[in-house]
């Protein structure tokens, strides 16, 4: 041990003094969680957590390839069997290109773009290359795919085209078609707003169906996609209901879209408001789960219901809020909120930081809150996975993710959770293999001891990190030295942690 003059060990000694009674006032709640096995709820899907990415990344055929070993590497750890979601707002501008002689078709959008969406002089190509290595990359991570198909500039026939090749290359790692995203925001950009609605959408949406259909005669299809209208929902089911069995397409999905917050400028767009409830997340699921359970009735089939792009901030998200482990307990949350109420999976948007910004018109508004933009900086700000010098890294809500990919292929049950006053919640399920899942998400500053009726014996997981606003998260799972094995009548859950209890 090096030697430790006088001065040095009684500024030492001061500090751990100091650091030890800070921690011994610390405020300390507790609540009372009481686990009702008997009370099962939704049965969480294996392929649950999904990662979405905009449709131009297949503009650079090599990235999402078997070439790219790093970003496999990061999709393997994050869950074995996920989806891989391709639309976003440049699924609308991107163009099918068969062989190197196809002409470019003309790719019109409105001159007067309201703002935070794609122009026409963004356009780019979908070549064979890129879906025949789309395909090794999902095979190389075990992923299935969600692909989306060009509504807003596109013609049915080059539609069928383009979904001809994909399905016959992506076999069986193909989920369904998507056709447009976010219909329901197109009067800003593709259509005329005085004129478009639900109906003109369906009726497109049809067209451009019905000709997959003929040279795709197996063909899924998830829809709306839309931003989160629940009014087209409730349309375009009963559209679907009208419709007799034959010339009915094969929807796989309803689907819908969800950020908690945005633009990255709205003041409210804080940690604080990120980490409490959104009474709109709520609204959403009853409003989907309504429209799919009035679907199935119709079509005689369960209809799941996926929501397929989201996350912190919408335009790319907000710097200090979207990157940070506040993003990852917001994540974890957010993921099995959904899972208890019954969603067939979650795909978090992320992906590269130029198609991103060329989702949203050329440029990420975030980066206008940053002290020194030209810093090297994951980007998008809420990408779940970040490409920094050709290495892919896990970012903060990859983290959360994680450990909501826990409860993948298990089964939901009703928990009796009180944690008063603090910011916390609680969710439990039972695994294939008889085991307990039990988290408890402490969102707040206060550090929570949560008490049961009986003592329990469990092996104890822990997403931490040096404080909310840290960009650094630890989970201490993938170290199994770091697993504890505890049995008690209560678990103390430090402020802003996450932890993990499985039961055998």
């Amino acid at each position: 041990m090096p030697h430790l003059d006088r001065r040095r060990f009684l500024l030492t000694s001061a500090a751990t003094a100091i650091s030890l009674r800070a921690f011994a006032s610390a405020p300390i709640a507790t609540a009372t969680l009481t686990l009702h096995p008997e009370s099962l709820g939704a049965r969480v899907p294996e392929n649950f957590v999904g990662l979405s990415y905009e449709t131009q990344t297949l503009a650079s055929p090599a990235f999402l390839s078997p070439a790219n070993t790093s970003l496999i590497a990061q999709f393997k750890r994050l869950a074995p069997h996920g989806v891989l979601r391709i639309g976003g707002n440049t699924s609308d501008i991107g163009w099918w290109k068969p062989t190197p002689e196809t002409p470019q078709p003309e790719i019109k959008t409105h001159a007067d773009a309201q703002g935070g969406e794609p122009t026409s002089d963004l356009a780019y190509p979908v070549t064979p290359e890129a879906i025949t290595n789309l395909r090794g990359f999902l095979d190389a991570t075990g992923w299935t795919c969600l692909y989306g198909i060009n509504l807003g500039t596109n013609t049915p026939a080059r539609a069928a085209d383009e979904t001809a090749f994909v399905a016959k290359t992506l076999g069986d790692k193909l989920e369904y078609f998507q056709l447009g995203n976010e219909p329901d925001l197109f009067f800003r950009h593709l259509r005329d707003p005085k004129t478009w609605n639900a109906d003109r959408y369906f009726d497109e949406w049809l067209a451009e169906a019905n000709a997959i259909r003929a040279r795709v005669p197996g063909a899924r299809f998830g829809l709306p996609d839309t931003s989160g209208n629940p009014n087209w929902y409730a349309i375009v089911v009963d559209r679907l209901a009208a419709l007799k069995p034959a010339e009915r397409p094969n929807v796989a999905a309803l689907s819908h879209h969800y950020y908690a917050f945005g633009p990255p400028s709205n003041p409210k767009g804080t940690v604080s408001f990120l980490l409490h409830h959104n009474s709109t997340v709520d609204s959403r699921a009853h409003d989907i789960k309504a429209a799919a359970q009035k679907l199935s009735t119709a079509v005689c089939a369960t209809i799941p219901y996926r929501m397929t792009e989201g996350n912190t901030c919408y335009q790319g998200g907000k710097p200090g809020v979207s990157d940070v482990f506040a993003a990852s307990l917001w994540a974890a949350d957010y993921l099995l909120t959904l899972a208890a109420a019954g969603y067939a999976g979650v795909n978090l948007h992320g992906g590269g930081g130029g198609e991103v910004a060329n989702s949203l018109g050329g440029k990420l508004p975030g980066e206008a809150l940053m002290p020194d933009p030209s810093v090297p900086h994951p980007r998008p700000f809420y990408t779940p996975i970040a490409e920094m010098d050709g290495v892919a890294v896990a970012e903060p809500v990859f983290f959360g993710m994680l450990f909501a990919q826990q409860f993948a292929g298990s089964q939901m049950f009703s928990v009796d959770f009180k944690p008063g006053e603090v910011n916390a919640t609680a969710y439990a399920a039972k695994t294939a293999e008889g085991k307990t899942l039990i988290a408890i998400l402490n969102k707040d500053d206060v550090a929570l001891t949560v008490n049961f009726p009986s003592a329990i014996a469990a092996h104890v997981d822990t997403l931490t990190a040096e404080s909310l606003t840290a960009h650094t998260v630890r989970w201490s799972d993938e170290g199994i030295r770091n697993r504890l094995s505890r049995k008690s009548t209560s678990f103390k859950v430090p402020a802003a942690s996450a932890m993990l209890l499985t039961l055998a």
